[in-house]
């Protein structure tokens, strides 16, 4: 059972992927998760061929269990201990599996049910092996729609995320010994760049001015790296690729911080790509369990909602989150000429048992730098 978030104590496994004897290789999604936030679809971390799956639909484990035994190609099937001889998790309620569960169901179908609010113990599945299709899910909801009764919830993860944000603030708050510096940033040059970009793309292939935030960000960590890193088991814990969680909050109402991964290595127009797929697929609960656990340092940008200036707290192992509020029009003084510029307000809450205030400051110094120069970026 992967870890999925830094005070993830357990997960639901909602539904297999795989089956005994299929071959996988790295990324492919293997299962999908049930955690108080969301559903998330599971990877897996090697090639090979499954040998086993532990676990079934509708159990729930502690983070550690082992739910699969994936053996390498030539390797002989491995002799596995049951998950519950091989740990011994804390007693739990029982999670009903519904009949419908213990079939296939796609996970197309599964999405969809889960936004149309179905119950898929009372869907018939069509498909292969009566796998319940994305059609059998939509005949379901209009089936529902003239019956005189009343349509089952979708499954509300509000509670649980509450409680999962509240766990890992409250520990962040506890552990790690925050400091905190601001500084003003003038845009000019970036929105100037922005625009004459823009002229020259269609509407929906046009660039936002976050992507150059976030790509500055990643360019940053280059000039200080300690802060594109963990803080494991007393020690720095320095990491080569940049991750970039970005705040995202959801309809419903809560917050996920996904990651985009390798931000460092993607031109702007893949980043911007890769952003509106993130967003998309988190409001959507189609995250994947790399973009939940793989984040270095994180995003937060609420100048959309008016903030000016944000101060974050760290997410547990990150050592540091960046930032931005509103772009504003300002006053600015520079070469002994007063101006009106578009400035934005940039905040780095970092780790002191991993860095320093002047390290942040360099670190802070670089991104107004990486900015100055956004045909760079």
């Amino acid at each position: 059972m992967p870890s999925l978030g830094a005070d993830m104590q357990e997960g639901t496994l909602i539904e297999w992927s795989v089956k005994p004897g299929d071959r996988v290789k790295r990324g492919d999604i293997i299962g999908v998760v049930r955690t108080e936030k969301a559903d998330i679809e599971v990877e897996v971390y090697h090639d090979g061929v499954v040998d086993q799956l532990l676990a079934k639909a509708g159990e729930t484990l502690p983070v550690g269990a082992v739910i699969a035994v994936i053996k390498e190609e030539g390797e002989a099937a491995a002799a596995a201990v049951p998950v519950r001889e091989a740990i011994q998790p804390t007693p739990s309620v029982p999670v009903p599996i519904p009949t419908a569960v213990r079939l296939r169901v796609s996970p197309l179908a599964r999405r969809v049910a889960q936004e149309l609010g179905i119950d898929l113990a009372h869907v018939q599945g069509t498909g292969p092996q009566a796998e319940i299709t994305k059609d059998d899910v939509e005949r379901a909801s209009e089936a529902l729609k003239k019956a005189p009764i009343q349509k089952p919830a979708a499954p509300d993860f509000r509670k649980g995320m509450r409680r999962a944000i509240a766990a890992a603030m409250a520990r962040s708050n506890r552990e790690i010994p925050h400091y905190y510096l601001e500084t003003k940033i003038d845009l000019q040059r970036v929105l100037k760049f922005l625009e004459a970009e823009n002229q020259k793309r269609s509407v929906k292939d046009r660039l936002l001015s976050v992507v150059l935030l976030i790509k500055a960000v990643a360019l940053s960590l280059h000039d200080v790296p300690e802060l594109n890193a963990y803080w494991i088991d007393d020690q720095l814990q320095p990491k080569e690729r940049v991750h970039i969680g970005f705040a995202i909050s959801l309809r419903q109402g809560g917050l996920v911080v996904p990651a985009i991964l390798d931000v460092d290595r993607k031109n702007l127009d893949e980043l911007m790509q890769a952003l509106r797929d993130l967003i998309t697929r988190a409001r959507s609960g189609r995250l994947r369990s790399s973009e939940i656990t793989d984040a270095t340092v994180t995003i937060t940008n609420l100048g959309d909602l008016g903030v000016e200036t944000v101060h974050g707290v760290i997410y547990p192992p990150q050592v540091a989150l960046v930032g931005f509020g509103r772009i504003i029009e300002s006053p600015w003084a520079e070469n002994g000429m007063l101006g009106i510029r578009p400035v934005v307000t940039a905040t780095l809450a970092g780790d002191h048992r991993a860095t320093d205030g002047h390290r942040g400051a360099q670190f802070l110094t670089a991104l107004n730098q990486h900015l100055q120069e956004p045909e760079k970026l």
